[in-house]
């Protein structure tokens, strides 16, 4: 079990909390590792990111994924080649760290951007980063996403019908899935574990996720909104799930609400 907390996101980003302290917040938590969004690392220089992976190193916890936001459904080809050259770095610079997966996008819903043509960019790009990925021992997993504060738009393939496809254009590659527990009911669908069947087999880590609205991204403490935990859990035990449940958290509570997350998340996988 690892975590990605949204909520202390600006903390990190604006100097008042470290890296490494975070890490110790997960390490003290009980959690097996730690994720970072890309956003939060400053830069590629060498020695930011030596002494960055040392102090992880000496906290005794691993970086397990970290999240990224490639755009490949954008009307530009130019910004398509863009947006794959970034990907290449941000693979490079999690290799760099020592992460596990690095979380991968379709890209915006831009609004000139047809269903087809953004269906076959998001897969022709997927499939070109999966071999730089696999040089730098990282696994990708594409996530059934909804959208970040990084965008303007929600995620082109957060309606399951076009995530299944794109996931179905990737079966043969190296690249998994990274399932999000919230954004199939964001999306409008009321069946979150008929979607996580169709993709179990590449299923590689689990973004553990709620939201109160149905239709609509509405985040807040795990098991306070409509998010069917214990039948999704029961599901991955069925299967006998064995990858990473990663907890996006992201109740705005601090510490506090980091810590309510890691029990909620293991009482219930315990009682599922």
């Amino acid at each position: 079990m690892s975590c990605l907390s949204v909520s202390l996101f600006a903390a990190i980003m604006n100097n008042e909390m470290t890296i490494p302290e975070y890490a110790r917040l997960c390490k003290n938590l009980g959690l097996d590792g730690f994720d970072l969004g890309i956003t939060l690392i400053k830069n590629h220089t060498p020695k930011y990111i030596a002494q960055l992976k040392n102090e992880i190193a000496k906290e005794g916890i691993p970086l397990i994924m970290v999240t990224t936001y490639p755009d490949f459904t954008h009307p530009e080809h130019l910004q398509r080649e863009r947006e794959f050259d970034f990907l290449v770095h941000d693979i490079a610079l999690a290799s760099a760290l020592g992460a596990k997966f690095v979380r991968v996008t379709a890209g915006q819903a831009h609004p000139s951007t047809h269903e087809e043509d953004g269906i076959g960019w998001a897969i022709e790009y997927l499939k070109k980063a999966a071999p730089v990925a696999d040089k730098y021992g990282i696994k990708l997993v594409y996530e059934n996403h909804a959208k970040p504060g990084a965008w303007e738009y929600i995620d082109f393939s957060n309606p399951p019908a076009i995530f299944l496809q794109i996931a179905e254009g990737l079966r043969e590659t190296s690249v998994g899935i990274n399932f999000d527990t919230a954004n199939i009911l964001a999306a409008g669908y009321p069946n979150t574990v008929e979607i996580l069947d169709a993709v179990f087999d590449k299923v590689l880590t689990i973004h553990v996720a709620e939201t109160a609205t149905f239709g609509q991204l509405q985040p807040v403490a795990l098991g306070t909104g409509i998010v069917p935990f214990r039948e999704i859990f029961s599901y991955l035990k069925s299967k006998n799930f064995d990858g990473w449940l990663c907890l996006e958290e992201w109740a705005n509570k601090g510490r506090e609400g980091i810590q309510e997350s890691v029990t909620f998340a293991r009482q219930t996988w315990t009682e599922a």
